[in-house]
Order: C-alpha cells, then sequence, then structure tokens
C-alpha cells in the first residue's frame, strides 16, 4: 500500500494520528551552500545539486520548493516537522535524515532538539566518478543520513544493517527529481522498519523511498510539496504495485 499526499509536509503531518509509523525516512532540501537566505537564493537547485551537462534531461526538470532559507530558519523549520514525526512515530521507531557535510551538525541538533535520541549515522558513499572532486583535497563523495531514535530502539524487529552503503545515484539522463537517491542505498534503509511497517516520507520526491519501502515489503506514505513531482511519485508507485502483486 502507498499513499503520496499533495501539500506542506507540517500541514499534513498535523493531520495524522500519534504513533501510527513505524520509521520515517526523508530527504528534505539541504539548504546548504550559503550562509543567508540571498546566498541560496543563487542559481537553481537543479544547477546546485546535479553535475550533468546543459543539455542533459535533469536541467529540464522542475525546480523544487524549500532550498532557500537561512541556517536559523532552516534549523527551526527542522526542528517542528521532526517535532510532528516523533509524535506520529511508535515508540521505538526510526528516524533517518539525509543531509551532506555542511548541515550535518545542525541536523544532529534539530533532531535532539525536536524530542529524538540521536543514534548515529549511516554514511552513504558515492563512486568517485560521480563525486566532487577537490584540488589539493579531499573527494567529496559521502553524503549522511542522522538516525535517531523514539526512546529506546525497538528490538522485537530482528536487523543488522550497515552503517556505510555504496551506492550510485542515478545519471542525468535518468533522474526523475534532481536530488534523486539510490533506489539501493533506499532498499536497505527501509528495512529498519519491520516487515509490512509503514515507511513516512514527508518529502517525497520522485518516490524512490516509496518504491523500495513497497519492494521490500513495507507500506508507505509519503508528502510531497511541488505538484510536479507529487505525480510523479504516485505514477511511479501506482506502476509498481501491479507488478509487486503479481509477483508475490
Amino acid at each position: 500500500m502507498a499513499t503520496v499526499h499533495t501539500g506542506d509536509a507540517l500541514r499534513v503531518l498535523l493531520t495524522l494520528d500519534t504513533a501510527t509509523v513505524d520509521a520515517v525516512i526523508c530527504d528534505p532540501p539541504y539548504n546548504s551552500g550559503g550562509r543567508t537566505s540571498e546566498d541560496r537564493r543563487r542559481g537553481t537547485t537543479r544547477d546546485k545539486y546535479t553535475t550533468g551537462r546543459r543539455g542533459d534531461l535533469v536541467h529540464e526538470l522542475p525546480e523544487f520548493a524549500g532550498d532557500n532559507r537561512d541556517q536559523r530558519s532552516w534549523i527551526t523549520w527542522c526542528t517542528l516537522w521532526l517535532s510532528e514525526c516523533l509524535r506520529v512515530t511508535v515508540p521505538g521507531g526510526s528516524l533517518l535524515m539525509a543531509t551532506d557535510w555542511r548541515q550535518l551538525p545542525a541536523a544532529t541538533d534539530a533532531i535532539q532538539a525536536a524530542g529524538w535520541t540521536w543514534a548515529g549515522i549511516v554514511t552513504w558513499v558515492k563512486p568517485r566518478g560521480r563525486s566532487r572532486p577537490t584540488r589539493g583535497g579531499f573527494w567529496r563523495q559521502t553524503e549522511y543520513f542522522v538516525w535517531g531514535t523514539h526512546g529506546r530502539l525497538r528490538t522485537d524487529h530482528e536487523v543488522y544493517l550497515p552503517g556505510v552503503i555504496e551506492a550510485t545515484a542515478p545519471g542525468a539522463r535518468e533522474r526523475r527529481h534532481p536530488t534523486e537517491k539510490p533506489l539501493q542505498l533506499m532498499r536497505e534503509l527501509v528495512r529498519i522498519a519491520p516487515p509490512n511497517g509503514l515507511i513516512l516520507d514527508p518529502f517525497a520526491g520522485s518516490g524512490t523511498t516509496g518504491q523500495a519501502a513497497l519492494e521490500e515489503g513495507r507500506r508507505f506514505l509519503g508528502v510531497e510539496l511541488t505538484p510536479y513531482y507529487a505525480q510523479v511519485s504516485r505514477d511511479r508507485l501506482a506502476t509498481i504495485q501491479p507488478a509487486l502483486e503479481e509477483s508475490r
């Protein structure tokens, strides 16, 4: 089962019942790369988060909303929606929040301010050919998922997941969204929820987390602010659900 709502994440979260979600797995707008909202308004989200050539399909994708907050407003905003995510998550459930190296300290502060127990960090490693070199320095080939729990981690679901995952993001021509994560990566992460558990993604994008959840035998509830991407997500999940049901 998969449902995707079109709308603001915080407003939709306020309508959800308490303690009904097994895990929150999300990739919110990073708002990185600038100290002020003016810095973050320069250029486009497509230019900021992709490295494909101008002629590639990724540069024809619509912009996505919410990536122009300054640092203080981003932390405050994160604390608000993360607090609601905590409310709707069952005790012992998990949060996995994507971020980059620039926003990692702020992200860990935000989850704790919202009431989550910080449990660790999962590292996504990108192959060198799909990451950014730094002359005289190190390759920027990692992003992170900040892991939090709603109180003590549940132990009724016996699973041992890797803390470092290597996966290749879709190429520029294959992407449905400028910041689309690898399906392989998300299939590992959704296993933090028990079989048939409910995965919540308040920033569903093009539906990769939803597809991963369905393929791993979990249910999915998504929210997406940009109508174009909400429909992409719904269409994608509607296509794969019948195929999965037939194979089972």
